[in-house]
């Protein structure tokens, strides 16, 4: 890995609080950075070899009506563009969304090679926001693309609109109904936080890695198929309601990951079931 210490740019969130333990573990040195703490790049990022840029602000339903929330997101990636520009060169690890910037691709599962096509402004942002990344190339700066699916697990907090099975453990232990947004038989690619880590911190390790990398399960999974895994898990039956689908939902979205497995030599190593077991005992032995 690059010297110097380790920039979590919006690290307070799920992700960044999992990869700060794992930074500890492996006793690198990092800083957690707020996206309302923009001051404190120019102070910190001299010190840091690596930055691993985490922070957003919004979810394709909480921008949807309001495209002008994507704009702080844009605003602190330029920011940090500007200041790594007169900084020594940092290895940059860009975290984008795999489950939005290509649409509904013709071909599943989709590889980075896809062309981008996003349904909704918060997709739209995070492939803007790759191609202005990208143009740090041109300051000497190894970038890094990470192109997440639905990361779920141990850890992860109650948000609305964000992160189906944290939303259906959290109705089953509360017995309270679901609303899903159209027939559930959407497809989504879902990882546990775990093999995200592990799959980071390989690519930090990585500080000259300039590619773009897709990194989920490579398998799909129906939102109805998740709610009976989830039941099963509970053994708790979950009220769920049914709403029109909304245009900024993608129908159908597996991710191809060889490109990641072949350069790194990871690979996920927590299925779904056992995924939901973790977060249903960790949500348990957390909210009694």
């Amino acid at each position: 890995m690059s010297a110097g210490a380790v920039m979590l740019l919006g690290g307070a969130g799920f992700v960044g609080r999992a990869l700060a333990v794992r930074l500890e573990q492996q006793g690198v040195s990092y800083y957690m950075v707020g996206r309302d703490n923009q001051e404190q790049l120019g102070t910190l990022l001299p010190q840091c070899g690596t930055v691993v840029h985490l922070a957003s602000s919004t979810t394709p339903g909480s921008s949807a009506t309001q495209p002008e929330l994507e704009l702080p997101n844009l605003a602190l990636t330029l920011q940090l563009l500007k200041q790594l520009q007169s900084r020594p060169p940092a290895h940059l690890i860009y975290f984008s969304s795999g489950g939005t910037v290509y649409g509904n691709p013709a071909h599943l599962p989709v590889s980075e090679d896809a062309s981008l096509s996003p349904l909704s402004y918060h997709g739209a942002g995070k492939a803007a926001q790759e191609q202005l990344i990208l143009a740090a190339r041109a300051h000497g700066h190894a970038v890094t693309i990470v192109r997440p699916s639905n990361a779920y697990g141990a850890g992860q907090s109650l948000r609305g609109g964000f992160g189906l099975i944290r939303t259906l453990l959290e109705h089953a232990r509360l017995q309270s109904t679901l609303q899903i947004w159209g027939d559930g038989e959407h497809l989504r690619d879902y990882i546990y936080i775990d093999d995200v880590i592990e799959a980071t911190w390989r690519l930090i390790e990585r500080p000259g890695d300039n590619r773009t990398y897709n990194l989920g399960s490579g398998r799909g999974y129906s939102i109805r198929q998740v709610l009976a895994r989830v039941e099963e898990v509970c053994g708790l039956t979950i009220p769920a309601s049914y709403s029109a689908a909304r245009g900024v939902d993608v129908r159908h979205i597996v991710l191809d990951c060889t490109r990641l497995q072949a350069a790194t030599g990871w690979s996920p190593a927590v299925d779904l079931d056992e995924g939901i077991q973790r977060t249903w005992l960790w949500l348990r032995q957390n909210q009694a």
